[in-house]
């Protein structure tokens, strides 16, 4: 069957949400004219409503794949690319190449030093558009075209804890722990009493089992980072993520080999490009791509880097309408050293209905599992209330 790109196209998706990512407004915070609050935390921009840029390709016979990229701040950027600069180049061209295609992308602006950023999110959701139309083409869920699912059922553990008050966070906890979650990551950026008496409270009210985690955002020296995850260790701390400024590759590094629990990062490294010198360096025990800013290509050979050098893979889960979520837990499912992935909770029971399967099973999380849709491709697609918010 020969078949050609006919269009592509870019849509901005916003959900509105009653509480913000992260919980509720601190001291000092504020939301400005755009919809944005700067967590006093960690000094980092996050929106007041989900938002997210789908991407449509419609072959000229009638195939449509569907892809998904980051697009929570400036989403009209990732569109402006899409329509000036990736749709021109990709419409006449054979869409069942999706690796071939992913590289002639990046070599178009690697020169002007467009190797990360709204560039590559933009490639991040051709790629899984593109990934979608070759498993429609041939009629099998992206993990048979990556070389086979391994696992069935992924691990699950619960992220962000978005109450006011420690006590309310660790009911909160609880309550997912009664529903058979056994994982829990709590943000150390909200957490008031700091982060020593967050996982002191959540270990007293979860018991001896729960795994517990700490995001520390970013927002350390490395010294500062070994001092505190040292006293979080003997709660028992699962994993410390992102201790250390993510250019700070040397300090991230001192503080892998300064604790006694892996560290994990990743979540806004993009290419195999940006992974490589963290693996030389020693960096991390825990890569967490994030399909939302790969793409299935590059998602499949960060997490190969990651085997090879005997890290295991916790892929991340940010805020999207559940497309690129589908590709995640696709492209997970193949992985050899894959203990857990994340779940936001605030962000994927809403969106299973903004997606509808394509064949006879959804996505789901539940009693502390993933599992995958069995159609073809994504195994999922937006459902008539996304398309029409969207106006596709």
């Amino acid at each position: 069957m020969t078949d050609r790109i006919e269009r592509v196209t870019a849509y901005v998706a916003e959900i509105p949400r009653d509480v913000p990512y992260l919980g509720p407004l601190r001291a000092g915070e504020t939301v400005n004219r755009r919809g944005y609050i700067v967590r006093q935390g960690n000094r980092t921009l996050y929106p007041t409503a989900d938002r997210s840029v789908l991407l449509r390709i419609d072959t000229e016979k009638g195939l449509t794949g569907w892809g998904e990229t980051y697009g929570i701040v400036a989403p009209e950027a990732v569109r402006a690319i899409v329509d000036d600069v990736l749709a021109p180049v990709l419409e006449g061209r054979d869409p069942f190449a999706p690796a071939v295609i992913h590289e002639d992308l990046y070599d178009l602006m690697r020169v002007r030093g467009f190797f990360g950023g709204f560039y590559l999110d933009s490639l991040a959701a051709v790629d899984i558009a593109l990934w979608d139309l070759l498993g429609k083409r041939l009629g099998a869920p992206i993990s048979t075209l990556l070389g086979g699912c391994r696992h069935e059922r992924i691990a699950a553990y619960v992220s962000g804890l978005p109450k006011a008050t420690l006590s309310e966070r660790v009911e909160f906890a609880r309550d997912w722990q009664a529903k058979g979650f056994g994982g829990f990551k709590f943000a150390a950026v909200v957490a008031d009493d700091g982060a020593e008496a967050e996982i002191a409270a959540l270990r007293e009210g979860l018991g001896p089992q729960a795994r517990i985690m700490a995001d520390l955002h970013w927002r350390h020296t490395a010294p500062d980072a070994i001092r505190l995850i040292r006293r979080l260790e003997p709660h028992g701390l699962a994993f410390a993520e992102a201790p250390c400024a993510p250019e700070d590759i040397e300090g991230i590094a001192q503080v892998a080999r300064g604790v006694g629990v892996p560290v994990a990062l990743g979540e806004e490294l993009r290419t195999v490009h940006e992974w490589q010198p963290r693996f030389a360096a020693r960096c991390m025990g825990i890569g967490q791509p994030e399909m939302g800013r790969t793409g299935i290509t590059q998602f499949v050979r960060i997490g190969a880097l990651c085997q090879a050098n005997h890290v295991a893979v916790m892929p991340h889960a940010t805020i999207g309408v559940g497309i690129f979520m589908a590709a995640s837990l696709q492209a997970s499912a193949t992985l050899q050293n894959l203990p857990w992935h994340e779940y936001q909770h605030s962000i994927f029971a809403p969106n299973l209905a903004l997606t509808r399967p394509t064949g006879t099973r959804h996505m789901a999380c539940e009693a502390g599992f993933y599992t995958l849709p069995d159609g073809p491709g994504l195994g999922v697609e937006p459902s008539e209330d996304l398309l029409a918010r969207i106006g596709a």
